[in-house]
């Protein structure tokens, strides 16, 4: 049956909140960062395994770590030259990952407790609104904006990650969800022999500090492009600094498949659908071992991987090139994401 609940952990900011859906997957999030905490995902003889790396201690996530599960923003992606121009003024923004600005800089929402509150489903489905306020000039950016994440396990299996922003002045929002998946469990090591597929035909270029130049360019015959299937370890050498791209979906109203990941062991299968315009697919080169994870195993790099749907984090210039990031007063902005849970056992990779 499914249910939702709330822990109090001693000594945790947070809180624990618990979402058990109807088809036996089980999300933990904690109102600490927004984090996905754990997503128990079952095999296809009922076996829950944990899919996203993280701490087994909630209290874990108020350390220093790369972003595990949690809400980032206010401008998920790296803003080039750490600036915003918004209608001809000039915001200077913390250049957290030099010269660019990251994730919306430190001590941002993902170092934030954000509050709860339980959302009543028609369906029946186990649905938690997290919800905090960004108040203007906060990490140097514009404007006072009220944020939202919902987060939803259906009966199918399905996490729906949901947002909503509302500004008081023009200003730029981009909220995206980063968990790092490895199918296979979280404790298993390299995710080198999954079959990824991203259903994008261009890619945003960057330069040697992974800042966006703004020039977009097609996959075709490039070692990005992933249309077909690709074994995850020959994928991740061949990307920019082996580190992972963004990748241009298009605007659009309607959420619509833009990605696959399947563990060949196991055959157990991710579809991340979504409304945003971009995908930032990244391998996980980061992990180095420091950090160790819910089963006492160290991350190693390629231990996890990340698909972030977000808009183009320079979509703020006004230009409609790549779309706009940019909320205006009384008008809501609001994205969906789903990540859907399977087992497959044809493979991803078509020749």
């Amino acid at each position: 049956m499914p249910s939702i609940q709330e822990t109090v952990v001693p000594g945790f900011s947070g809180a624990v909140w618990t979402l058990a859906g109807g088809g036996g997957m089980v999300a933990k999030v904690l109102t600490y960062g927004g984090v996905v905490q754990e997503i128990l995902v079952p095999d296809a003889d009922g076996e829950l395994v944990d899919v996203v790396l993280g701490f087994s201690r909630a209290s874990d996530y108020e350390g220093e770590h790369p972003y595990f599960g949690a809400v980032v923003g206010r401008i998920a992606g790296r803003v080039s030259n750490a600036e915003l121009n918004i209608d001809g003024k000039r915001f200077p923004l913390l250049a957290n990952d030099p010269p660019n600005h990251l994730h919306g800089g430190k001590e941002s929402f993902d170092r934030r407790v954000w509050r709860a509150e339980v959302i009543p489903r028609l369906d029946g489905a186990p649905s938690l609104r997290l919800s905090t306020m960004s108040a203007n000039g906060d990490n140097g950016y514009p404007g006072r904006v009220e944020l939202a994440v919902t987060y939803t396990v259906t009966s199918d299996n399905r996490l729906v990650c949901e947002t909503e922003a509302r500004s008081d002045c023009r200003t730029p929002v981009s909220l995206t969800h980063h968990s790092y998946f490895n199918l296979a469990g979280e404790a298993s090591g390299a995710t080198d022999d999954h079959e990824v597929v991203i259903l994008s035909e261009a890619a945003f270029c960057a330069d040697e500090k992974m800042g966006l130049t703004g020039k977009c360019r097609s996959v075709e015959g490039q070692a990005n492009d992933a249309r077909r299937g690709k074994r995850m370890g020959d994928f991740v050498a061949g990307l920019w600094q082996e580190h992972g791209d963004l990748y241009w979906l298009g605007e659009s109203d309607d959420v619509r498949l833009v990605a696959r990941l399947r563990d060949p062991g196991s055959g157990r299968t991710m579809e991340v659908a979504t409304d945003c315009s971009c995908i930032q697919f990244y391998g996980g080169k980061g992990l180095n071992g420091e950090l160790v994870g819910k089963g006492g195993v160290p991350y190693n790099a390629g231990a996890g991987v990340c698909f972030e749907c977000e808009g183009y984090p320079n979509a703020f210039d006004g230009s409609g090139e790549f779309g706009s990031i940019l909320v205006e007063p009384g008008i809501p902005q609001k994205t969906r994401t789903e990540y859907r849970f399977s087992n497959q056992s044809n493979s991803l990779i078509k020749p």
